[in-house]
């Protein structure tokens, strides 16, 4: 099956990480094991979405192509083109996901249907996952499945848009809250109540003030666009009307942290000055406070530029050199858990990732399945 009707295929698939991906799933699972390949499901408690894990080829070793089936929402976005329909135009793919990522799913997913007719001497395998795009959570399973195998894969590519350019790293992300406690009380009154949406401003103040002197005087990357950690308040909710003093406000945000960045420590420094805001409003509001919680996180991803997997796959694309890209991917956690070597290098470019018209041009779509071609050789003479 060719990999153009793959892709439109899994693009009708509203796969939004809010809903189930099962038909998705159980689509790709049907394609694959009609090809003679391998496959098992992992799916989550509710039964609505799965990981999948396919091989084709020998026991032991190999290469592994990481893709996640998720895509974020189109609400509220103007799209010109069907959203849920794959539509080429002007040497473009468009459509939801084509470039996060299910341009290199289908790619990878073509490429192990021709390995299922080919003598193999090295393993590839396939892993699908579901709600990357909210904190690489889903795949989480899958890494407990092949944490438990007596066998690993060798190397691994996570197929994220790099324009297939070879990609070493990324940095680590933790999300955070910070839900602030003041006192209610009628508006007119407001100076003898706290304000909960004030103490949830002067702590933006100081997520603000940390984030100008990490990049004024914190860790340096620079192969980064933005070469130094951050810190991002992305949601801030609080009250219920103009006339009400509120007395709980929620500020949401990150860090995303160079590899060496002492991340611990600098929550720990927004805790101390949570408290420091609070402390001297205690002896008037005693319920005064500013909660700093963890509420997930992924490892950022440094693979030496030197390393084998590096070399490998620059082998399989032609590239010379290599870069970093500021968004996370699933690649850490394989790293840092599995322990397997891994790169991420797929068609397309975040640029049209979560936009309205996300698409994926045809061009990139062929160097991927030339550098996926190249693999599938590989594989095949051994390595």
């Amino acid at each position: 099956m060719q990999c153009r009707e793959i892709l439109s295929r899994l693009i009708g698939f509203d796969t939004t990480s809010h809903k189930p991906n099962m038909a998705l799933m159980s689509y790709v699972q049907g394609m694959l094991e009609g090809a003679g390949v391998a496959v098992t499901l992992i799916p989550d408690a509710g039964g609505g979405k799965a990981n999948l894990y396919a091989t084709v080829g020998p026991v032991g070793g190999g290469v592994m192509l990481s893709g996640h089936t998720d895509v974020v929402p189109v609400e509220g976005q103007d799209w010109t083109h069907p959203a849920f329909a794959l539509t080429e135009a002007g040497g473009r793919l468009y459509g939801r996901g084509t470039a996060d990522m299910k341009g290199f799913v289908a790619a990878a997913l073509a490429a192990v249907l021709g390995a299922a007719r080919r003598p193999l001497k090295v393993p590839l395998h396939l892993a699908l996952s579901y709600d990357e795009e909210i904190g690489c959570m889903g795949v989480r399973s899958l890494i407990d499945m092949l944490e438990a195998a007596p066998v690993r894969p060798r190397f691994c590519i996570v197929g994220e848009p790099t324009g297939t350019q070879v990609a070493t790293g990324h940095k680590g992300k933790v999300a955070l809250r910070a839900t602030c406690v003041g006192r209610e009380g009628h508006s007119a009154l407001a100076p003898m109540a706290l304000n909960a949406l004030h103490l949830a401003a002067d702590f933006v103040g100081v997520v603000r003030g940390l984030q100008a002197e990490v990049a004024a005087t914190g860790l340096r990357d620079g192969d980064y666009d933005v070469p130094y950690s951050t810190l991002h308040v992305g949601k801030l909710n609080g009250g219920v009307q103009v006339n009400i003093v509120p007395n709980l406000a929620v500020v949401d945000f990150e860090i995303r942290s160079l590899a060496g960045e002492d991340t611990e420590g600098l929550i720990d420094r927004l805790r101390v000055a949570a408290e420091a805001i609070c402390a001297p409003l205690r002896g008037e509001f005693p319920e005064a406070a500013i909660r700093v919680e963890r509420l997930w996180d992924y490892p950022g991803l440094g693979t030496a530029a030197d390393a084998g997997v590096v070399n490998f796959v620059k082998g399989l694309t032609g590239a010379n050199g290599t870069m970093k890209v500021a968004f996370g991917t699933e690649g850490g956690l394989f790293a840092a858990r599995l322990g397997i070597p891994t790169v991420i290098c797929g068609p397309g470019s975040m640029a049209q990732g979560h936009k309205p018209d996300e698409y994926v041009s045809l061009e990139q779509m062929e160097r991927c399945e030339a550098m996926l071609a190249a693999l599938v050789a590989a594989c095949e003479v051994g390595f």
